[in-house]
């Protein structure tokens, strides 16, 4: 009988998947603020939660590429700042890396990324006012 995989061991693969993408949209980026909001701890580092909804925002409200989500997470961090805290549901989604694993290689595993992307977003949308003053106090927005 075969083990199922851990969501760590999917991430695991799943990054290595994104970062073999020669593309210039960068996914990478959105796999990582997915997992990080997912996964994230009240215990665990503000600037982390921040970026990964930050991002997940991006993508999925603005359509913005990994890339410029990179770009714009790159425009907060050259201040200093308190980050705010979020809400943290115990509900983070009902979609995880192994079901994104689950796609085949390819179009329909980038189009899992984006349902991935979606599902967290929804579930912490209860930060999306926070999320979007931030990125507006900024002028990323």
């Amino acid at each position: 009988m075969t083990s199922r995989p851990s969501e760590q061991d999917a991430y695991n693969e799943l990054c290595g998947y994104t970062l073999t993408h020669s593309d210039a949209a960068f996914v990478h980026q959105h796999v990582v603020d997915a997992f990080t909001a997912q996964h994230a701890t009240v215990d665990g580092k503000p600037i982390a939660m921040t970026f990964a909804l930050v991002g997940l925002y991006l993508r999925v409200e603005k359509k913005w590429t990994g890339r410029q989500v990179q770009l714009a997470h790159m425009r907060l961090a050259r201040r200093t700042h308190a980050w705010p805290t979020f809400v943290l549901p115990r509900d983070r989604g009902s979609m995880t890396a192994i079901d994104v694993m689950a796609a085949p290689a390819g179009p329909e595993r980038d189009r899992a990324i984006d349902a991935w992307c979606e599902s967290v977003w929804a579930a912490l949308g209860d930060n999306r006012h926070i999320v979007a003053e931030l990125l507006r106090q900024h002028g990323v927005i």
